[in-house]
């Protein structure tokens, strides 16, 4: 979660929604994403809206915000999402807890919150419950906490096998401890496990990457998620950049690490069900994320956390003491909202849609987006028999470039 500040008009102080967004949620399946803001510290490359120990002291040497009290403060939005959306509204079908580090917080404090969205919601049969881990911050107990506390998949942070892009992403684990977290998952329950990859960062070479690919897939996880590395304006890694300590990374590089991925994916029996993600099977893929891809709803809990239901997006302040201060006034933490257009959220459905496996129906597209569809086919990267079933799926050589895709749909 970008920690990018929005633009976007107010939010009523009790962040009641309007009447027509209200009317769509049950149509979609309903999801909760929460957000938990610590990190022991902070790596170079990201942007996200984290924050250490350090940077929650007042001047005076007062914590303003932290790990022990961020529980109750979460099942207080909780509550809020549970008045906001009352009415015809289905159950929960996903819950995601990412961040920063979530698991800085006690297995039993992720379980609470939990319980408190089961509990005022009530859960699907076949609900998706799902954390990030810092491979560094877990062990076999806490994993069996985690899994009695009722998560169901748990994603741990890779990156790489290598130590010396492990140091220049500033990531605190070793070489080896994710493939073994993956055991200890599965040792304690867990049928879901996901190892998060990235490619392309500066001094990486082939070799690197293929061996991270190697020690990712032989870890035995049902999913694998593999991203390239985006240098962030305002992060130490652009800092270093822009000095010409480290160089920028390359796009074609990152296009052959990307075949690289999925190659090697590919033929250790996972499939791209995304762009930028491989499951097994069919359960092993992020039901949280396809949530995302495909239009549902969802309630953002925590400081700069977003939601999005029935066409209405906001997001929350984003500093843990401004976050803790407006739900103990009995406010929303929201800060700010926008209603989207038709138009708008036309657009988002091919963004989003023409990402996963399935595409997007050629009905979402206007007469220029038609015929571009017709010429991306010709170019190779959209796939013909999809295109004469009515839809736009992305080829392999489509993925690479479907930011490039997505411009000449719309």
């Amino acid at each position: 979660m970008p920690s990018v500040a929005l633009d976007g008009e107010p939010v009523p102080r009790t962040g009641d929604l309007p009447a027509h967004s209200l009317a769509e949620l049950g149509d979609r399946p309903l999801g909760f994403y929460v957000h938990v803001p610590f990190c022991v510290t902070r790596c170079g490359y990201c942007d996200f809206n984290t924050y250490t120990a350090d940077e929650l002291v007042s001047r005076d040497g007062t914590a303003t915000a932290s790990r022990e009290t961020y529980a109750g403060q979460a099942v207080a939005e909780i509550e809020t999402a549970d008045r906001v959306l009352a009415g015809d509204r289905p159950r929960v079908s996903t819950v995601f807890v990412g961040g920063g580090t979530p698991t800085l917080l006690s297995a039993e404090d992720l379980g609470r919150i939990v319980s408190a969205i089961g509990d005022r919601f009530g859960f699907a049969p076949d609900a998706e419950i799902t954390t990030e881990a810092n491979p560094e911050t877990v062990t076999p107990d806490y994993l069996r906490r985690l899994r009695r506390a009722g998560f169901t998949r748990v994603s741990f942070g890779m990156q790489s096998a290598r130590p010396h892009v492990l140091r220049v992403l500033e990531r605190g684990h070793t070489p080896g401890r994710p493939e073994q977290c993956v055991t200890w998952a599965r040792e304690a329950g867990f049928d879901h496990v996901n190892l998060d990859l990235i490619y392309g960062t500066p001094g990486e070479s082939d070799e690197d990457w293929a061996a991270s690919l190697e020690a990712a897939i032989g870890a035995g996880p049902d999913h694998v998620s593999a991203y390239s590395l985006i240098v962030e304006e305002g992060t130490r890694l652009a800092a270093r950049v822009r000095r010409g300590e480290l160089t920028e990374p390359d796009d074609d590089a990152m296009a052959d690490r990307y075949l690289m991925a999925d190659e090697a994916l590919a033929s250790a029996g996972y499939t791209p069900y995304e762009v930028s993600n491989w499951a097994r099977t069919e359960e092993g893929r992020s039901a949280h994320n396809l949530l995302y891809w495909t239009g549902g709803h969802w309630w953002g809990v925590g400081p700069g956390a977003h939601s999005h239901v029935g066409g209405t997006r906001w997001w929350n302040v984003k500093h843990p003491a401004a976050y803790a201060a407006r739900l103990a006034a009995g406010e929303t933490p929201a800060q700010a909202r926008e209603i989207l257009t038709d138009a708008e959220r036309r657009f988002e459905r091919i963004l989003l849609e023409l990402r996963v496996e399935s595409g997007c129906p050629l009905e979402l597209l206007d007469a220029h987006g038609l015929a571009a569809a017709e010429r991306l086919v010709a170019d190779g990267l959209l796939d013909p028999r999809a295109h004469a079933e009515g839809r736009a799926v992305l080829t392999r050589r489509g993925r690479l470039l479907a930011d490039a895709v997505v411009r000449d749909l719309t």
